[in-house]
C-alpha cells in the first residue's frame, strides 16, 4: 500500500449463502480470491468482518411465529400480557408482536414517547412543548395521544406505528390496549404479567418491574433460548436482534460467533502467515441527524471478535498540535515534530488537551459501524468487509 493511503475498506461480494454452508471454509476462499483479483497483499492487523445475517443464515437460526407463540404461551399462561417499550420497527418487532397476540388474546402495549430507545420518534419534542405534555410524568391513553398529536407518521417510512401495532394485534383476534408512558411501572395498572421489549435499557426496566412486584417479568432475551432440533434458538440473546424473514418466520441473532471468528482467524493465519483480525457485526451504532435514529437495534454491535479488536483508540489530535504546540512550524519540520509526538504518545503521559475531539469508543464498535455502512442492509451484496490500515497513523 502506498504511504499516502490510510485506511482502505473493501466490500466483498459473495454468493447467497444458505443453511449448511460452512463459513470456516468459505471465508478463506473468498478472501483468497479477493487478494488475487485486487492484487492485495495481506498484512498483520488487517480485518475481515462478516455480517451477522450471513452467520445466522448458514446456521439455519430461524424460528416460526408458531414456535415463538408457543414459547410465549408457556411463559404467560394467564390471559393478559403487557408488552413494554417495544421499538417501532416493522422489520424488528412486528413479527414478534404478531406471535405475542397469537399466544395471548389480551395485549397491552406501553410505548415510550416521544421516541423509542433507538430514536424512532412518534412525535417531536416541539409537539410536546406545544401540547404542554410532560413525557416524564404524563400517562396518555390512545385517545388522549390522538387528541394531542393526531396521526403520527415515521419520518422515513411514513408508518403510523400506533395504528400499525394495533392492527397487528387485532389481526390475530386479540384485544389491544395502547398506552403511552415512560415509567415502567405504569404497565402494572393493566396487568402484572410483563414482557419487557427494550434492548439496551432492559436490565434497568427489569429491576423497576421486580421492585414494583410484578408477577411474571421476562424479556425478549428469555424467549427461544432452549436448544432444539426443530427450530433455531439463541441461548444468550433469545429474540433480541431478531428480524423479519417471511410472513411466518423470523431470523434470530447468530449464536457461537466467538468460536467462529477465532477458528477463521486460525485458518487465515495458516493461509497467509499473517495475524488477521476477524469479527461478526450487526447494526452499527451511529445517530441519523434528521430522523434522530440511533440505528443499533441489535443487542450488541459485534457478537464476536478476535482479541486484537479489544480496547480503543489511543490517539492525539493532529489539528490541535499543529495549531498550538507546533504553531510556529511548517512543512517538513512540522511533519517531523508531529511524527515524533505520535511515536512517543505511549511512552509518556500525554496532556489530555491533546486528545480532545478524538473518538473514545471501542474498536469493535467503531469497526462495526464502518462495516455496517459499507455493506448496507439492501442489495449491495457485500456481506464480507475487508479493512487494511485501520490501526495506522500519520507516523507510519
Amino acid at each position: 500500500m502506498d504511504s499516502a493511503v490510510g485506511t482502505v475498506v473493501y466490500g466483498l461480494r459473495t454468493p447467497i449463502f444458505k443453511e449448511g454452508d460452512c463459513l470456516i471454509e468459505w471465508v478463506p476462499r473468498i478472501v483468497t480470491e479477493f487478494y488475487r483479483k485486487q492484487n492485495v497483499s495481506p498484512r498483520d492487523k488487517d480485518i475481515v468482518a462478516i455480517t451477522e445475517s450471513v452467520v445466522a443464515r448458514t446456521q439455519g437460526n430461524y424460528v416460526s411465529l408458531d414456535d415463538v407463540a408457543e414459547d410465549i404461551r408457556r411463559a404467560f399462561p394467564e390471559k393478559g400480557i403487557g408488552v413494554l417499550f417495544p421499538i417501532m420497527s416493522r422489520n424488528r418487532f412486528s413479527s414478534t408482536l404478531k406471535a405475542i397476540a397469537r399466544a395471548n388474546k389480551e395485549v397491552i402495549i406501553q410505548l415510550s414517547y416521544p421516541a423509542d430507545e433507538v430514536g424512532n420518534h412518534l412525535i417531536s419534542e416541539d409537539q410536546l412543548d406545544e401540547a404542554g405534555v410532560n413525557p416524564w410524568t404524563d400517562v396518555l391513553s390512545e385517545d388522549e395521544f390522538r387528541r394531542h398529536f393526531g396521526i403520527s407518521r415515521h419520518i422515513f417510512s411514513d408508518v403510523d406505528y400506533v395504528r400499525h401495532y394495533r392492527e397487528v394485534v387485532e389481526s390475530e383476534g386479540a384485544e389491544c390496549t395502547i398506552v403511552f408512558s415512560n415509567r415502567p411501572e405504569t404497565i402494572l395498572e393493566y396487568t402484572k404479567n410483563i414482557l419487557y421489549c427494550d434492548v439496551h435499557d432492559r436490565k434497568r426496566t427489569k429491576r423497576a418491574l421486580i421492585k414494583a412486584e410484578a408477577n411474571t417479568v421476562l424479556g425478549l432475551e428469555d424467549l427461544m433460548t432452549t436448544p432444539s432440533e426443530e427450530h433455531g434458538y439463541n441461548p444468550e440473546y433469545g429474540l433480541l436482534g431478531s428480524n423479519l424473514s417471511s410472513d411466518e418466520e423470523m431470523k434470530l441473532f447468530p449464536r457461537g460467533s466467538q468460536e467462529l471468528v477465532e477458528t477463521i482467524q486460525k485458518k487465515l493465519k495458516e493461509m497467509t502467515g499473517k495475524t488477521i483480525e476477524v469479527m461478526v457485526y450487526g447494526d452499527g451504532a451511529f445517530k441519523d441527524p434528521l430522523g434522530k435514529i440511533w440505528e443499533l437495534a441489535d443487542p450488541v454491535v459485534a457478537p464476536g471478535y478476535t482479541s486484537g479488536l479489544e480496547g480503543g483508540p489511543n490517539e492525539i489530535k493532529l489539528k490541535y498540535l499543529a495549531d498550538n504546540r507546533f504553531g510556529d512550524l511548517e512543512g517538513e519540520e512540522l511533519s517531523e515534530a508531529l511524527t515524533q509526538m505520535i511515536r512517543d504518545k505511549d511512552k509518556e503521559l500525554i496532556d489530555e488537551d491533546l486528545r480532545l475531539g478524538t473518538t473514545p469508543r471501542r474498536y469493535y464498535d467503531l469497526l462495526g459501524s464502518l462495516c455496517d455502512l459499507t455493506s448496507g442492509s439492501g442489495d449491495k451484496g457485500t456481506p464480507f468487509v475487508y479493512i487494511q490500515g485501520y490501526f495506522g497513523n500519520f507516523a507510519d
